[in-house]
């Protein structure tokens, strides 16, 4: 181990003070980026002159590489800096947002919506350069916020993003978010100093590599499984394709001395729990957002449906992003006061909790409303403890890459549930009006399933150990407060 003299952690003037918000508002960009297409989906094939399965793309192209490169760019901010990474992820996805708004081709449209997947790096770098800066007073309430934005994002990116393309050009809502991912590159150039934690060595590109095909294969399988068939030979090949090349990428990074992911680390009880739990707390997420946004816009003719334009029901998901809001520093003080598999045992028994509400009652508003908000509750308890569980289970100089997995089982876990949910829906339709509708039950069955799988997130949450000490590991792994002298850099 070497040890490195470094400066003060906590800096004093006005933009260190802004360093927290402006990390925020930097995840709130990315997961309004992830979001503001949805309302455009129905009418781009008309706009570009495509197929509904290339417009399709636009959704898959920043999924794939948003799960790609989060844990390669969270293992690169460890090594060469987080500031410099950030700013760098950031930036792509300006590109990638300004270049939506100079082209209607499809294939262009599709490569810029990929550059905009470099965002989903963005919150696992912000909650490493968070703990590396701020003292521990303030570091859980900072990552509590930060690991919120995901869900604060998305409640605000599709209400955006439906008035936008109802009064004026498709195009000028990606001017709008070129034009807020500049603002956000700008401040956090301002803001956000370098991290002195860094953990040298060489760059493992060909476990980059190897994570980049498995995850591609195993994630264009899962959402793409619907439209060609589950049982159809790519969607096969691609799940043999997956297995394959990740099984040879874990014997990899096992005998790499300097790996991509430190498996070892991973696999013990105090990480890989967090990373199941973060799967399933994913997949229970994202459900409630999908079919919540589903059952309001159909039909009233289908006896459950309220009717709602996309805009009316942007505005029905706002309230939880306002929750997240609101509730992110009260799961910080629950964390500090209980620990943080409390707080995510909570967190999971909420959601739970709040789809037993959506199978109760899916016919009124205010009982939707009711139990989406219930979940949204759960929600950021449960995203709010992840981080801090991987932060005080792993040393100083690889908090970003175990977040950026940490980020990445997320994902996962929403494009499993987005696969699930199709599949139910489509088994379970009605035909109205010549157009087939799913069904109430199916809507039910799919809420069942969300807090199913949130219960099982809650019993991971339980099995997670306790903190060794009162002072939690955080204090053994190296971490600097605001007057410690040094830092641990990592494996000599």
């Amino acid at each position: 181990m070497k040890l490195v003299p470094i400066s003060s952690s906590a800096g004093t003037g006005i933009g260190a003070r802004l360093t927290v918000p402006v990390l925020a508002f930097g995840g709130i960009l990315m997961a309004v980026m992830q979001t503001v297409v949805v309302p455009l989906l129905p009418d781009l094939p008309r706009l570009t002159g495509s197929s509904p399965g290339a417009v399709s793309w636009l959704v898959t192209a920043t999924l794939l590489a948003g799960a790609v490169l989060t844990p390669v760019l969270g293992r690169a901010g460890d090594m060469y800096g987080k500031r410099r990474v950030l700013l760098a992820a950031l930036g792509l996805m300006t590109v990638g947002s300004t270049l939506c708004a100079l082209t209607s081709d499809i294939r262009l449209l599709i490569a810029a919506r990929a550059l905009q997947g470099a965002a989903a790096a963005v919150v696992p770098l912000s909650i490493s350069i968070l703990r590396d800066e701020l003292p521990p007073e303030r570091t859980g309430s900072a990552v509590a916020l930060m690991s919120s934005t995901v869900g604060i994002g998305a409640a605000l990116g599709l209400p955006l993003a439906a008035l936008i393309v109802q009064y004026a050009d498709w195009h000028a809502m990606f001017w709008a978010t070129s034009a807020l991912g500049a603002l956000g590159l700008a401040l956090a150039w301002w803001t956000v100093r370098e991290s002195p934690v860094r953990s040298p060595g060489r760059f493992d590109i060909g476990g980059a590599l190897g994570l980049a095909v498995g995850l591609v294969c195993l994630l264009l399988a899962v959402s793409q499984g619907g439209q060609w068939g589950w049982s159809s030979a790519p969607v096969l090949g691609l799940f043999a394709g997956a297995f394959v090349v990740l099984a040879v990428w874990w014997r990899q990074q096992l005998r790499s001395k300097q790996p991509l992911v430190d498996l070892r680390l991973a696999s013990g009880r105090r990480v890989a729990l967090p990373h199941v739990a973060a799967l399933l707390a994913g997949f229970a997420f994202y459900a409630n957002s999908l079919v919540t946004a589903q059952l309001v816009q159909a039909p009233v003719a289908s006896g459950y449906g309220l009717g709602l334009s996309i805009v009316a029901t942007g505005l029905c998901l706002l309230p939880n992003g306002l929750i997240m809001l609101v509730l992110s520093p009260v799961s910080a003080r629950v964390s500090t006061a209980y620990g943080a598999r409390v707080t995510l045992a909570i967190g999971a028994a909420a959601m739970a909790l709040g789809y037993v509400v959506r199978i109760a009652d899916s016919r009124d508003l205010w009982v939707i409303l009711l139990g989406a908000a219930v979940v949204s509750t759960g929600t950021t308890f449960a995203y709010s403890a992840l981080p801090t569980l991987i932060l005080r289970a792993v040393p100083l100089a690889q908090t970003a890459s175990a977040n950026g997995v940490n980020v990445l089982m997320r994902t996962i876990g929403q494009s499993v549930c987005s696969a699930a949910v199709a599949a139910v829906l489509v088994r379970h339709t009605t035909v109205l009006d010549g157009v087939h509708v799913p069904t109430l039950p199916g809507y039910q069955l799919a809420f069942a399933m969300g807090g199913s799988v949130a219960l099982v997130a809650c019993a991971a949450a339980v099995a997670i150990p306790s903190d060794p000490s009162p002072d939690g590991p955080e204090r053994t792994v190296g971490r600097p407060g605001p007057t410690q002298e040094t830092a641990l850099e990592g494996r000599s």
